[in-house]
């Protein structure tokens, strides 16, 4: 088995990257964009993920059986939250009783 050596200059960029984009997080959270702050947040979420999985858990030189359990992960996480979102979004039709308020 040959070991792929990766290039310190590589952990580097994807360190500032990732920096980069906490700081984006930071700063679209101090934004009002509606409904769209949870995209937003997501979206960032996701990219960062999916970074530290490629390059700093060496999934990009991984095997195929490997890269399909990481996607099988990633496909898992979507359906969880799915299921939250469907929950979340379906309650607003409930009637409050006199009682709840």
């Amino acid at each position: 088995m040959t070991r792929h050596i990766v290039p310190v200059r590589t952990y580097v960029s994807v360190y500032a990257v990732l920096i980069a984009l906490t700081a984006t997080t930071v700063a679209v959270s101090r934004i009002d964009l509606g409904e769209f702050n949870f995209i937003v947040a997501m979206t960032i979420a996701v990219i960062k993920a999916v970074l530290v999985i490629m390059f700093f858990m060496h999934v990009r030189e991984a095997s195929a059986l490997t890269k399909l359990f990481a996607g099988a992960g990633f496909f898992w996480m979507a359906i969880l939250i799915v299921f939250t979102l469907s929950d979340y979004l379906s309650r607003g039709w409930l009637p409050l009783g006199q009682w709840w308020r």
